[in-house]
């Protein structure tokens, strides 16, 4: 009889509980795997949670529809969730240069129906990546052009590159201080070029990109390389010219070697590196090399004529990597003319001669940082560092006096004055050591006077009458000092009066929390501070424009490539 009435109780999973003397108590259940008591009301729900909570392996098979939902039961996706996919992928083909056909790829299908945990997932067409492509472009664009609408000063950098296809494109970019003073640089267009690279049609191009981003009255400066055509072309423009002090530079290095005692110890260094660049097997015998003599397995690098501190990359592998090299030298069958000691020593010279441009070259090619401000300071810090000692060799003497001589012939071709403003502006040079003595007042007259410029002008209306307009004129035609020169030059004895900040800081930082104190030279600043030293960030648009266009893609349509190396180049902070 106890066993019937038990029956309906989850097969024997559970049994009623015996009152003390002896009879069945109906109302109270015991799980017969942990003896936890349950109260019982002819419904067995309690009962089934509780073995798919406590007891799986028994719960599984006694209720089977409680079960956990297994990844062929998923629901699919919905279309908002599918839209958003879709526009996700779209995001990444754009930002990591990414090939559409890839979504026609089976096993990118594979790894999406594992990702979305639906088997039925099919990935979206090209047709539709291409679609979300271009409504992703001009929606970045739109931020862009609103972040050039709110700001004051635009700097551009420019020049031009030729494509895999043999196709020439013009790339710009734009650099600006935002208001709440974060320094911000994007891409505005990499444009294909047809004429012929005379300055006429240089200048043409760039006003062009100007007016396409109605930018034609913000535009401060326009930096480019050192090339006649990119000289002739910004005496067109009606925008100062900024040539990149970088590109300056490593032309100071090619000449200053040229003209000194390295040119027998480099070319042998370029026979070296070639001899194990060009043959795996020598290759493979110095990393067993490097092993053996418990270093680590490092390549050599070649210099290469248009790869800034190639050289000095070069020399330094080479001589960490020295007893290698010559060890597996000696065991091998070559006709290489070996380096002497005192070639050796010579290398160890040029290290210490070229890392002082390495580290220069390296911080006037920041775009995340204030760098125009920072060229005068980096160049009279190249001048201590090539000052003639009593130690130093005579070919070493030549290389240092080659390099201070032609450094300053360039620098006389920079956009000095612009470079002068840039620096008295920003709190940590603003003592201007990195200016001659004999410069330095001229300087901050020269500021005062951009300051009497930019001041907004007092409009005579006719309420002020006849005298206040004659009395104006007066005032004007006056040798004294007006009350608006007098309230000038305080601004500008107040800003210098203020101590100069760390090296280490950031001068926007500080002018937005001075930026009230010295409201005046605060527009200057924005004016002057936002112009790169360098045309680095335009160098850099062109990477990615290679791994664009390749061979896969050389004959991707300009205005495609336009929008795909924008697109990367604007999403790459997301």
């Amino acid at each position: 009889m106890e066993k019937q009435e038990q029956d309906g109780l989850l097969d024997g999973e559970f049994k009623y509980k015996k009152n003390i003397d002896g009879t069945i108590n109906k109302r109270v259940v015991i799980c017969t795997h942990c003896s936890k008591e349950f109260q019982f009301h002819r419904s067995n729900s309690t009962l089934k949670y509780h073995l798919n909570a406590k007891h799986a392996f028994v719960g599984a098979a006694a209720s089977p529809s409680l079960r956990q939902t297994t990844l062929s039961e998923r629901r699919p996706l919905g279309k908002s969730s599918l839209d958003k996919l879709t526009d996700n992928i779209a995001k990444w083909i754009a930002k990591d240069c990414r090939l559409l056909s890839i979504v026609e790829d089976k096993g990118f299908a594979d790894v999406l129906k594992v990702a979305s945990q639906d088997a039925s997932y099919k990935p979206p067409a090209r047709s539709t990546i291409t679609i979300r492509i271009h409504e992703l472009y001009e929606t970045e664009k739109k931020k862009k052009e609103e972040a050039l609408v709110h700001t004051e000063c635009v700097a551009l950098t420019g020049d031009h590159w030729t494509s895999l296809s043999n196709d020439n494109y013009l790339g710009v970019t734009a650099h600006l201080i935002t208001e709440a003073w974060g320094l911000t640089s994007f891409a505005l267009t990499i444009m294909k070029t047809e004429e012929r690279h005379f300055a006429e049609a240089c200048a043409e191009q760039f006003q062009t990109v100007a007016r396409r981003w109605r930018i034609e009255e913000k535009v401060t400066t326009v930096g480019t390389d050192s090339a006649r055509n990119m000289i002739a072309a910004a005496r067109i423009m009606p925008f100062n010219h900024m040539p990149c002090t970088a590109h300056i530079l490593q032309r100071c290095i090619t000449v200053s070697l040229a003209d000194s005692g390295f040119v027998t110890a480099l070319a042998k260094c370029r026979k070296i590196v070639g001899h194990f660049k060009h043959s795996p097997a020598n290759t493979a015998e110095l990393n067993a090399e490097q092993v053996s003599l418990g270093r680590k397995q490092e390549p050599l690098a070649q210099d290469v004529p248009t790869r800034w501190n190639s050289t000095l990359e070069m020399v330094k592998r080479l001589i960490r990597n020295q007893t290698a090299v010559t060890a597996t030298l000696d065991k091998q069958k070559h006709k290489l003319v070996l380096l002497t000691p005192p070639e050796w020593d010579k290398l160890q010279r040029l290290e210490t001669l070229l890392e002082p441009c390495r580290y220069v070259t390296e911080l006037l090619g920041g775009e995340a940082y204030v760098s125009c401000s920072v060229v005068l300071p980096a160049f009279c810090h190249l001048r201590r560092v090539m000052e003639v000692t009593d130690e130093d060799p005579a070919y070493v003497v030549r290389f240092k006096e080659k390099f201070k001589e032609d450094l300053a012939s360039r620098q006389e071709h920079t956009n000095y004055a612009w470079l002068q403003i840039a620096t008295a502006l920003d709190p940590r040079f603003k003592d201007l050591r990195s200016v001659p003595k004999t410069d330095r007042e001229a300087v901050w007259t020269t500021l005062a006077g951009m300051l009497h410029e930019d001041s907004p002008r007092r409009s005579h209306t006719a309420e002020e009458g006849p005298a206040k307009k004659r009395l104006s004129l007066l005032q004007m035609d006056s040798d004294s000092e007006s009350e608006e020169e007098v309230q000038q030059d305080r601004a500008i004895q107040r800003y210098r009066a203020e101590p100069c900040t760390a090296l280490e800081d950031c001068p926007l930082q500080w002018w937005a929390a001075h930026a009230g104190a010295h409201s005046q030279l605060a527009r200057l600043a924005r004016r002057y501070l936002a112009t790169p030293a360098s045309t680095v960030p335009c160098e850099r648009l062109f990477s990615v424009a290679g791994h664009i266009v390749n061979k896969k893609r050389s004959a991707l349509h300009s205005e495609n490539v336009d929008k795909l190396v924008c697109l990367s180049n604007w999403l790459k902070d997301e």
